[in-house]
């Protein structure tokens, strides 16, 4: 076979982006939306993580999947890496954080800057590996030890691009902003400042985008209520070609961790001017509707407002005030009882509305993470949710609605939020789950949301409902913005979009902006900026592949230009493919932002059960797979894996439609739901994993319920869970620093070093240590420098 880079490029080609696996293998992904191509780690080699490549499919693999060959890279995607500066037998190298980054960066002489070994950095590449040379960079950034508290924060926004410091220009046009609402900003906006609307937001919220009020009204001659929402008008201030506009669409959401968010826009604007605060003016967009007594929304309109919060609210002081009418929160706020028994008659009509027209409702244990001063887990306890949350929850999805339909009346280009129905593919498996459990979908091949509403009242009350439902859960599609509206699955919504959190979701912005255009007969055609480079990442299958892949290759045409003869385009239709890479990106973004999140938290709990290793628990099966069952310990709401191997002497047998893991000769069975004793017998800080180890089982009981998905109709309610605190997690001393100059050449002379290190395929350590490095070393060879942690089973 011809070394790769011998091969001549043909027409077969594919272009792709290259997709990482922390065994050493990798996929490309192809631009065209086909099939997955298979990379060996000998071709992974030469590439890394996000790396632009052109692809030859030279057959299959084992397994049936595309295997191919790279012809040559098109783009280096990792300019900086972050990692941990280790010794390898007397040769400094950095160990990426990602792990879907199979390469080692060797630090010349002169590379190490400030950095001492152990530390966190940012490494810039210098040299690209290949097939037989190492990848070569230099310090540029020195974060500190790995324990320093928001490390873990720090390590994520590098490791997936999270943008995290906002530009000179950005940060100049928001401090240009006034601190107050200036009088000519009240021009054409109808004064709300005598309504006394309130914020109702969790207790560590910073950031209030959103006030309601309500009141009894007549609509002619029916009984009603008037419902008005209250949504911070962020685009009063931020402007389609602005530098924060920039800002706001490179980040398209603000990225939630525990004790830190990521805003979206600079804290002057998302905490200060556009921050619905109690006591002050501000201005706002409004949905302005009536709800008669089946909860149908008889009528609405949208207006620019400024409004004058009379409260701010949280969700227990409003639940205190609902459920105890003579307790002291009662009698605190007085005279708001009538407002807020007036927003409690409505939601009971919204919410019997939601269940007649077939919603689908999941009943998921949240939890929240609380930690000390030093960002460091004390315990992790239940998120307690109440009728208060509901409450607003159902006031931001009937102005969603009523946003939607307005757009859609109105034939106006917008992103609409779209959940799609279930895959046949997944409705089949999840019948054959249903059915060794005695229960059935209706509907037939397309069952409706109500179909699905049914099947969850079912199961409520069974001993094994949070298995059934976690099963059903991962039956969903991912929901997404998109410019053509095909509804909302799971709300049962034929339309619907997101209007209130123009502060946190970039989506919300363009709403509010078309909604604005509307209203004054002009039409909104948003502008790409050339700047800011667009993530139309593909997912993985569905709808949303299919769209990046359009969005992909409206990009491309658009920079090579119409073809000689070929129509433009005009109006609307020369807008939508503007329109699809937006929805994209957004959603994209919001993936990233919660694979971010995600991220710390796992590193914050295996850090937490650092101080639990060898203690026994009781646990619940939340997963099955086929090299093992994923257990969520009972009072911890901590997550971990016992992999097959610690099952014992039998051979296991994966039954994917009962979801059980079955053993050949003794006929034991694990199963969604079952109660287990396990001990935790190992924490991989690096890998984001903690191992059990079986004790003995507790017998097949109710209960457990899945952490590892996220429920997808979250995101969908109108409001993002703030649950972020304080935006600084570290000390003031302890902020990264920037190293001095290096001698850059001499890196550059070091690259074919790289040919003659080796590399451990151990575990690294974890934690601060006196001589930081691999914990196994091996003799230097030729074998190019790809790292294979090879799992013990997969």
């Amino acid at each position: 076979m011809r070394k790769a880079k011998d091969l001549m490029p043909r027409e077969a080609d594919r272009l792709g982006t290259i997709q990482g696996h922390r065994d050493g293998f990798g996929f490309v992904i192809p631009d065209d939306g086909g099939e997955d191509i298979f990379l060996s780690e000998r071709e992974m080699s030469r590439v890394m993580h996000g790396d632009r490549v052109n692809v030859r499919v030279l057959g299959t693999d084992r397994r049936g999947r595309p295997e191919g060959q790279i012809v040559d890279v098109v783009l280096h995607a990792n300019k900086v890496v972050i990692g941990r500066l280790l010794n390898e037998n007397g040769v400094l190298i950095v160990a990426p954080e990602d792990k879907r980054i199979g390469h080692d960066i060797l630090i010349p002489p002169k590379g190490q800057g400030q950095a001492k070994l152990g530390q966190v950095v940012s490494v810039e590449i210098i040299d690209y590996p290949d097939s037989y040379r190492q990848a070569v960079g230099r310090v540029v950034e020195v974060l500190g030890e790995i324990d320093d508290p928001g490390m873990e924060i720090e390590i994520a926004v590098r490791k997936y691009g999270v943008p995290h410091e906002f530009s000179a220009a950005a940060m100049k046009e928001a401090a240009a902003l006034p601190d107050t609402v200036q009088q000519e900003d009240l021009e054409g906006r109808v004064d709300l400042r005598d309504v006394p609307l309130v914020t109702i937001d969790g207790a560590d919220a910073r950031d209030f985008d959103d006030a309601v009020y309500c009141e009894p009204v007549m609509y002619g001659k029916t009984k009603a209520w008037r419902l008005i929402v209250a949504i911070a008008d962020v685009s009063h201030y931020v402007k389609p070609g602005h530098p924060l506009d920039d800002e706001g669409l490179l980040r398209a959401t603000s990225v939630y961790f525990p004790r830190r968010v990521i805003p979206m826009l600079p804290e002057k604007i998302s905490n200060g001017l556009c921050s619905l605060n109690p006591n002050v003016d501000r201005l706002c967009m409004v949905c302005d509707s009536v709800v008669d007594n089946n909860g149908v929304v008889l009528a609405y309109q949208f207006y620019p407002a400024v409004m004058h919060s009379a409260q701010r609210f949280t969700y227990d002081t409003v639940w205190e005030i609902l459920s105890n009418s003579k307790g002291p929160e009662a009698a605190r706020f007085a005279q708001f009882r009538p407002l807020l028994t007036n927003l409690y008659s409505l939601f009971k009509i919204l919410l019997s509305a939601r269940e007649k027209r077939g919603a689908i409702e999941f009943e998921t244990t949240e939890t929240q993470i609380i930690s000390n001063e030093l960002g460091k887990i004390l315990r992790i306890e239940p998120r307690l949710r109440n009728d208060a949350h509901r409450l607003i929850e159902e006031c931001m999805l009937t102005a969603n609605v009523c946003a939607a339909d307005f757009i859609d009346k109105n034939k106006h280009l917008s992103l609409y939020r779209v959940h799609g129905e279930p895959s046949e593919e997944k409705l089949v498996t999840l019948r054959q789950v249903l059915r060794t459990s005695g229960l059935s979908l209706g509907g037939g091949e397309k069952p409706k949301p109500r179909d699905f509403a049914k099947l969850m009242r079912e199961i409520k009350e069974r001993p094994d409902a949070n298995m059934l439902q976690s099963v059903v859960l991962r039956s969903m599609q991912q929901a997404m913005y998109q410019p053509d509206n095909e509804g909302h699955f799971g709300l049962a919504y034929p339309a619907y979009s997101h209007f209130t959190s123009p502060i946190r979701r970039y989506p919300d912005l363009l709403t509010h902006r078309v909604i604005k255009s509307i209203l004054q007969k002009k039409p909104y055609t948003p502008v790409l900026p050339p700047k800011v480079p667009l993530n139309l990442t593909l997912p993985r299958k569905g709808k949303g592949r299919e769209n990046a892949v359009n969005a992909k290759k409206s990009q491309s045409d658009a920079k090579a230009g119409p073809a000689k003869g070929a129509r433009v385009p005009k109006g609307a239709n020369a807008a939508l493919p503007i329109w699809g890479q937006l929805g994209v990106h957004c959603s994209s973004n919001e993936r990233r932002a919660d694979e971010a999140s995600r991220d710390v938290e796992a590193w914050l709990k295996c850090y937490y059960m650092r101080d639990h290793l060898g203690q026994e628990y009781a646990g619940t099966i939340t997963g099955v797979a086929n090299f093992g069952l994923f257990i969520q310990l009972e009072n911890l709401f901590v997550e971990g894996m016992v992999h097959v191997t610690e099952l014992g002497g039998d051979y296991f047998q994966y039954d994917e439609a009962r979801q059980e893991l079955r053993g050949e000769r003794t006929g034991i069975r694990y199963r969604l739901g079952d109660r287990l004793h396990v001990l935790v017998s190992r924490v991989d800080l690096d890998a984001r994993k903690i191992e059990f180890s079986l004790v003995k089982s507790s017998g097949a009981e109710g209960g457990g319920s899945s952490n590892r998905r996220q429920l997808l109709l979250a995101a969908d309610t109108g409001r993002p869970n703030k649950k972020a605190a304080p935006n600084k997690s570290r000390p003031a001393h302890k902020a990264p620093q920037k190293p001095s100059g290096i001698n850059v050449n001499a890196a550059k002379s070091a690259g074919t070093l790289g040919a003659t290190q080796s590399k451990s395929k151990a575990s690294r350590k974890s934690g601060k240590t006196s001589n930081p490095g691999r914990s196994v070393g091996k003799p230097a060879g030729t074998k190019p420098p790809v790292r294979n942690t090879k799992a013990r089973r997969k």
